[in-house]
């Protein structure tokens, strides 16, 4: 999925035939859980020594972490908050835990909200404190305590540690109105000399390394994902995006994926170039271009998986030119991508080798050369996003992948460095369209660069182009788990099969 605004293999793998690398992705599938015995999940052992690890973090204080709200409509599944499942992995509404920590040693209690037994006939029964210790390691007791002995805590000197109770990271800043920070608000004016604390970064901090079982989680969702991105360009001859989205989520759903990761993004033609596009409700034309993101999810874990193909099963040479261009970013990202490089070095040498491409191709006049953008930025002190490249490819090239689609990584800020644990994307991306000249502002150098370029964006019009695979970082080195047809030539083969297929 492509990175938000406030994100940042092996080579024998490369070497392998098609053949070899489906074989694996196979074996992965199957060992994963896919149409055999389900993977895994995450232990209580492990979620004690996650707990272990915060308390050794904040030596001494009083974490609060609301879980999600009970859904106030019967139209889908409730699905734990990923802060919460981390420590817990409770994945059922309506529940709080208090961690007491004292000399980095913790004491855990789950305070859960009964079920009112006409609706467990509808809904299901739920833990309960009595079941509590049993189902997940932590002590219970009822949601109704909770109040009152927030209250009592508050009394004793200690911090307070909020772990906000937001879906996504990427709109925390948005999302302020939950349960738990209206809590937490409240606690603060009934007590004002109480301290409270961002407790939410110690625990992105742990999860950005992922433990084994969480690894093979995560490896589970790609194989599954993979099947269904292939099941994607087999689909024959689709009239309607939908179709196609219709064939891949299904073989997520048959292969034992909870859901989609995130909305499955399935753009053809000019909707491939909105980074975002989950509409999948227009007709697909016959020589356009379909650009798939989509990927599974798997007891809580995501994949992210991209693949562009064309409707007809044949690259364009525009479109060919395009995609290689694209691909050769990736490749290059992969190189530099190993354990204790550059996280930036990785990102900056694909934004050189997509730039000195559209250079060639004649749709920049040179790699740094400039437009006025449409968005607010100080180009003087930050002028990547004023350089005309930015144009076509506006977004970031990686993000870490687990508990949310856009988990963390271990190293941050400039001089982050990848590490081993570390689970993540490689997504470069270009997207040429006669709209995003136009969103330019009118302006001298503006009206130059489009009298310029616009008579070859127009042979390229409406050309999405994102690859984006899956890795880990283990000790042996990086390993790409996506392993879905990526090279022009191994697309086009396996398409060249669909007319067996049955949309």
């Amino acid at each position: 999925m492509a990175p938000s605004f406030c994100c940042h293999f092996r080579r024998s793998l490369r070497c392998l035939p098609s053949r070899a690398l489906w074989g694996l992705a196979l074996a992965a599938a199957s060992s994963a859980g896919g149409q055999d015995a389900p993977v895994a999940g995450i232990t209580t052992a492990e979620t004690a020594q996650r707990r272990s690890a915060l308390a050794a973090r904040l030596d001494s204080g009083v974490v609060v972490a609301f879980g999600g709200r009970n859904l106030v409509h019967d139209f889908s599944t409730f699905f734990q908050l990923p802060a919460f499942r981390y420590l817990t992995e409770l994945n059922e509404p309506d529940a709080v835990l208090i961690m007491v920590v004292r000399g980095k040693r913790s004491a855990s209690t789950l305070f859960l909200a009964p079920i009112e037994p006409r609706m467990a006939l509808y809904y299901g029964a739920r833990t309960e404190p009595a079941t509590s210790m049993a189902r997940t390691g932590i002590p219970g007791r009822p949601l109704a305590e909770l109040g009152s002995v927030l209250d009592s805590l508050a009394g004793t000197g200690l911090p307070f540690y909020d772990i906000p109770d937001v879906e996504t990271m990427d709109f925390a800043a948005s999302d302020t109105l939950t349960r738990g920070q209206q809590a937490m608000r409240g606690l603060a004016r009934r007590f004002p000399a109480l301290t409270v604390r961002d407790g939410m970064r110690h625990v992105l901090a742990l999860r950005a390394r992922k433990s084994p079982a969480e690894l093979a989680l995560i490896r589970s969702a790609a194989a599954i994902s993979s099947e269904g991105h292939r099941a994607a360009m087999l689909t024959a001859a689709p009239q309607h995006e939908f179709e196609v989205r219709a064939a891949l989520e299904y073989e997520f759903t048959r292969r034992g994926a909870e859901r989609p990761a995130y909305g499955s993004i399935v753009g053809a033609g000019i909707n491939g170039t909105t980074l975002h596009y989950m509409k999948a409700n227009a007709p697909v034309g016959p020589n356009d271009l379909v650009l798939v993101d989509a990927a599974a999810e798997v007891r809580g874990y995501a994949a992210d998986i991209t693949r562009t193909f064309p409707v007809s099963g044949r690259y364009t040479p525009e479109q060919r030119a395009i995609y290689q261009l694209v691909r050769d970013a990736q490749d290059v990202a992969e190189r530099l991508s190993q354990a204790g490089m550059s996280v930036r070095t990785a990102a900056d040498s694909t934004v050189a080798v997509r730039a000195r491409g559209l250079a060639r191709l004649g749709l920049i006049d040179s790699v740094d050369a400039l437009i006025d953008p449409p968005w607010r930025v100080d180009c003087a002190a930050n002028p990547a996003p004023c350089r005309q490249s930015y144009l076509w490819m506006i977004h970031g090239i990686s993000h870490g992948i687990g508990l949310a689609v856009h988990d963390p990584l271990q190293g941050i800020g400039r001089d982050a460095a990848f590490q081993v644990g570390d689970a993540f994307t490689i997504e470069p991306g270009i997207y040429i369209s006669t709209r995003a000249l136009d969103m330019l502002p009118d302006t001298p150098r503006n009206r130059a660069f489009k009298a310029r370029v616009r008579p070859v964006v127009q042979r390229y019009e409406n050309t999405g182009v994102r690859i984006e695979d899956d890795y880990i970082l283990t000790e042996k080195g990086l390993e790409r788990i996506s392993l879905v047809p990526r090279e022009i030539d191994e697309i086009e083969a396996l398409m060249a099969r669909r007319r067996a297929i049955q949309p």
